[in-house]
This record gives C-alpha cells, structure tokens and sequence, in this order.
C-alpha cells in the first residue's frame, strides 16, 4: 500500500545556514528515497527561508529541491504546499511548473480513513504582535506595493530578515515545549475537537517534536523541523509514525498502531 508523508521547516536557502547545497541536498536524498512508495507529500509551511515570487520571476537557486518535487508529480504523487511565515507570497509558479497544490489556510482532510486537520501553525498563535505582523504581511495593498520593488533590492531585504530571524534563535535558542497548556497549536486543536472529528493534528512552525493524545482517540503531532531534527510523519493505512530522517535511514521516534 501507498503510503503518505509529512514534512516541515526546511527553510531551504537559509543565509544563516553555512552549508545550504548540502542542507538541500538531504532533502532532496529524502525525496528520491519515498518517491516509489509515496501516494502523496505534504510539505506544511517554511520549505523556503524567504521566497518571494513575481509575475515574471522567482528566486534563483532549488532547483535540486523543485526538480525533484516535479519528478514526483509526474509521477503522480500528490504534493501539497502549505504557506509559511517565511515563504506566503507565492502565486502560481509552484502549481504550474512544478505540479504541486498550494494551501494558504489550514487543511482538514481524510486520507486512507482518517480525518487530519493539517497546518503550518503559525496563524493560531496568540501573540498580538506577531498577529498584526502576519495581517501586514498578508496585506494584498503591502504585496502589491513590494511588488514594485526591484528584485534585487526586494530579494536581499527579505534574506536579510529571514537571516535576522534566524541568527537570533540562533544565539537564544529555539523556544523549547512550553507544555500543553501553553502551547497555541494545541490550545486551538483542544478547542476545535469540540465541535469538529478529527483523528490526528499535524503542525509545523514550532521546530520541537512533540507527539501527544489530547484524549482517547485525537493525536497531535508538533512535526519538528528539517534543520536539525529532520523529523517527518508517515501514514500507511494502519500506523501512524513519527520519524527521524538519519544518514539515510529512519529512525522512529514514536509510532502508534491505528
């Protein structure tokens, strides 16, 4: 049986990242190692550190990564992109040249039996800040005016940022679990089991591994990320399970029988 794989937080392309073809290349030794059993990939937010994409051009570099996604979809395995914080102004280069279905809002869905509600994370979180910030960014008046930038100068800016934003978690270190209560992501899956059914939450953002039962039955996955965990989930029909991509080999993390 087909099976279908999640993954997360690549940030491809990163400045702050010494050895970037190398960190690209592993993904792509991952993709090529599921390709022949793989029914579908969902890649849920924050593969690119920063991309930013005009009517007429794209960022340069990935193409080891998209080429690779495209052989997939040629094959006719379904990949599914989620919009992140560091890679939501994307249109339709990824739907057309590379295959690929994209998803700016969460995505609830049943694959092979089950119902998952599927998401980058980042838009439940309860900081007011970074909810105006994220609004600002979402704005299509802001894009638009961005837009009329020179890609050079647009380009550099937003790897600046993103470079900015990941020297400093970096230097502090990437916010460990805060535990549930704590949590946005499962504060919000608490709070949506209540009137919705759903067998497994799956979310990026966070860059912890963290797999919990919000009760009997509901699971609730923190992904990981693909800098240095390189954790993806997989689900065959019959188990869910939470891994770790290692040398090239899985080393499972946690796994349940459904």
């Amino acid at each position: 049986m087909k099976k279908v794989y999640f993954i997360t937080d690549a940030h491809l392309g990163a400045w702050a990242l010494e050895h970037r073809r190398t960190h690209e290349r592993r993904l792509v030794s991952f993709l090529d190692k599921i390709k022949d059993d793989a029914a579908a990939v969902y890649m849920l937010g924050d593969m690119f550190d920063f991309w930013y994409e005009y009517k007429y051009a794209v960022p340069k570099g990935f193409t080891r990564f998209l080429g690779k996604v495209s052989e997939l979809t040629d094959k006719g395995v379904e990949v599914h992109f989620f919009m992140g914080n560091h890679d939501q102004w994307c249109t339709d280069y990824f739907e057309k040249e590379c295959g690929m279905k994209v998803h700016c809002e969460p995505f609830l869905t049943e694959i092979m039996g089950k119902v998952f509600f599927l998401a980058h994370g980042d838009e439940f979180s309860r900081d007011w800040k970074y909810r105006i910030l994220r609004s600002m960014f979402r704005s299509r008046l802001l894009r638009a005016l961005f837009s009329t930038v020179h890609p050079c100068i647009s380009l550099w800016l937003g790897n600046s940022w993103a470079r900015h934003s990941m020297v400093q978690h970096k230097i502090k270190g990437d916010t460990p679990f805060k535990g549930k209560e704590y949590e946005d992501c499962i504060k919000f899956a608490e709070k949506y089991i209540g009137n919705h059914t759903v067998d497994c939450f799956i979310f990026g953002h966070r860059h912890v591994d963290e797999d919990m039962m919000l009760d009997d039955k509901v699971r609730c996955i923190l992904l990981g990320d693909w800098i240095n965990i390189f954790a993806y989930v997989v689900w065959d029909g019959k188990t869910i399970s939470h891994e770790r991509y290692v040398e090239g080999d899985a080393v499972q993390i946690v796994s349940q029988s459904e």
